[in-house]
């Protein structure tokens, strides 16, 4: 049985002006936890405390490549402060905290922007927003216990020599591989700057779209086989429907993504270097691999569904044709029976002694007859 989810719903932020922080997602009541990590192709250094003293816009002449691994977007006054310190756009924020907002790229210039005193500590001075490449994406599980897929809303903001990566709160962090193996210095990570450490956590995250299209069509399989050994059911038709309904949320996750990595690779930007570009279109490559698997499971899915509903028209119609049958067969036996049922005076078929056996055996012959004639024909 599903757990009743709350949600925040969308219709807080009507009314409100563009760049309000306001959360729409499920309720959570666990506090934010911020790691932030530093790495070169020599050291690493890590903290989880989840101050956001510790949270401070790295120097442009830094030797590390520093990452903040934020877990939970659900408090305004902690994504606001970690948008003043690293001087992200207001914007840029109100996405963050959106889980409806869908896959999108948004490059953000050099650009000044009115102070407000908690950004530069005066009161109508000007502030400059440093240049960043923001990506909003969805990371998506397949919930066992529900047996459904859950989309996780992710967002990555790229920045001079730091990536920002927020994610909806989870028992466990989806990016934990790549923090593995930066532990471990194994791969690229270590060795090169924050844009490959972007396609690293975008590469996680489309990997598991692979899971999920894996799961579905394992899924697709078994109701096949029940379809064309009709041992399908209205269950089996449920799961059907189920199935197009979760194919409908993972293009809605993915055909945006597209895009996005189309516009990475289309749109030059000092923060994306030449080096990684190989790996951005390999990138690519998966995602339209996905969906052509997706497209391929949704034509599936309509044709078992095509399928299922043939098969129980035929077995209808095979139910119509054997009580079709039957009623043929009667219908001239219980004329008969029905003539002779009638109490008039005037009948000497009654009378006979042998009348009761001869009119049995005409109805034999006649159901016999028909039998035959429709086998004959085929109908039986």
């Amino acid at each position: 049985m599903s757990k009743h989810r709350h949600y925040r719903s969308a219709e807080k932020t009507l009314g409100t002006s563009p760049g309000t922080l306001t959360y729409i997602g499920e309720e959570i009541e666990h506090a934010i936890k911020i790691k932030r990590i530093e790495y070169n192709a020599t050291e690493y250094h890590v903290d989880d405390s989840s101050k956001l003293s510790a949270c401070q816009l790295p120097r442009s002449t830094t030797p590390y490549v520093n990452w903040l691994d934020v877990d939970g977007i659900h408090d305004p006054n902690v994504v606001s402060a970690l948008g003043q310190q690293y001087q992200l756009h207001p914007l840029l924020l109100e996405d963050v905290m959106n889980t409806e907002q869908k896959p999108k790229i948004d490059m953000y210039d050099d650009v000044a922007m009115p102070g407000n005193g908690a950004a530069n500590g005066a009161d109508g001075a000007r502030y400059s927003l440093k240049p960043v490449v923001f990506v909003t994406l969805k990371m998506l599980h397949h919930n066992r216990q529900r047996q459904e897929i859950d989309a996780e809303h992710v967002s990555l903001v790229l920045g001079q020599n730091y990536l920002i990566s927020f994610q909806e709160e989870r028992t466990k962090d989806i990016f934990e591989p790549v923090i593995d193996r930066i532990k471990a210095s194994a791969g690229k990570t270590r060795r090169n700057g924050p844009d490959y450490l972007m396609y690293a956590l975008m590469d996680v995250i489309v990997d598991h779209y692979f899971v999920i299209t894996e799961r579905i069509g394992d899924k697709m399989d078994e109701l096949e086989d029940q379809i064309v050994q009709q041992r399908a059911s209205q269950q089996t038709l449920g799961m059907l429907y189920v199935l197009k309904r979760e194919m409908a949320m993972i293009r809605r996750a993915v055909y945006p993504l597209r895009d996005v990595i189309s516009t990475l690779l289309r749109e030059e930007s000092d923060l994306i270097t030449k080096n990684t570009l190989p790996y951005w279109r390999d990138l690519s490559d998966h995602v339209n691999q996905v969906i052509e698997t997706l497209d391929s499971h949704r034509e599936l899915v309509a044709g078992l569904m095509d399928v299922y509903y043939s098969i129980v028209s035929n077995r209808m119609n095979s139910v119509m044709k054997t009580l079709t049958i039957v009623s043929a067969i009667f219908i001239p036996l219980t004329f008969i029976a029905g003539i002779y049922g009638m109490n008039f005076d005037n009948m000497p078929e009654l009378r006979t002694k042998t009348g009761y056996f001869w009119i049995l055996g005409v109805m034999t012959v006649i159901a016999l007859g028909e039998i035959i004639y429709f086998k004959r024909r085929g109908w039986m």
